[in-house]
């Protein structure tokens, strides 16, 4: 595939192992904490972990959200993971209310702590779970998904947060916890977020990076 990915780092998330995946599937990642790079690339990834209003101050701080936004606009293929996917949104609360990056319109919401039924579940929402498609009649509508029509994808989740976009037609899957619908895919023209860590969730996971790459 030989194709190059710029992911970017802004001192939030586990940037190696996710250019490892990269690298496993012939692709040639750069990481870089360089806004002046972001919009030379085709494919960018926003990988990261912790609190939103953290995350979108290191964006802010580097110069990054600009970049991101520019390389957005540009027709650049971003892929966002775990809190990246969050910060794609206009906003979250926790810990007190933050704007995000504002690419897929909608917020960021803690996850429920009763379930389908009323009983008390664990938050965070740790562990394997199966994707859906949002609107089942439909099927996977997402590229990043194409071709798990037949799989059974599963894939690694750590979170306590999720996206609730205001148009279900950037839902691209859900996952299910203790009965509830979880937000697992947004996407929305060029731009893509998983929740899960498909850098941790095996054959699934890097099947899901190569279709994100070969686009």
């Amino acid at each position: 595939m030989d194709r190059e990915v710029l992911i970017v780092d802004y001192g939030i998330g586990n940037l190696h192992s996710v250019a490892r995946a990269f690298e496993f599937v012939d692709t040639r990642p750069t990481i870089s904490s360089d806004p002046e790079q972001v919009s030379k690339y085709s494919h960018v990834v926003l990988p990261g972990v912790g609190a939103f209003g953290n995350g979108m101050e290191a964006l802010r701080s580097e110069g990054m959200d600009a970049a991101l936004n520019t390389a957005r606009k540009s027709g650049s293929n971003i892929l966002a993971i775990c809190l990246g996917m969050q910060l794609l949104m206009d906003e979250s609360e926790e810990f007190g209310t933050h704007q995000g990056l504002g690419f897929i319109p909608g917020k960021v919401s803690r996850i429920p702590s009763t379930g389908s039924e009323g009983q008390s579940i664990k938050i965070p929402h740790i562990g394997w779970s199966r994707l859906y498609p949002w609107l089942q009649e439909e099927g996977f509508r997402t590229r990043v998904l194409e071709g798990f029509e037949k799989l059974d994808p599963v894939f690694y989740f750590v979170h306590s947060y999720q996206a609730l976009p205001e148009q279900e037609t950037d839902v691209a899957a859900v996952c299910k916890y203790e009965g509830n619908s979880l937000t697992a895919i947004v996407e929305r023209d060029n731009v893509v977020g998983c929740q899960f860590h498909p850098e941790k969730s095996g054959s699934a996971g890097l099947q899901l990076i190569r279709n994100f790459v070969k686009n």
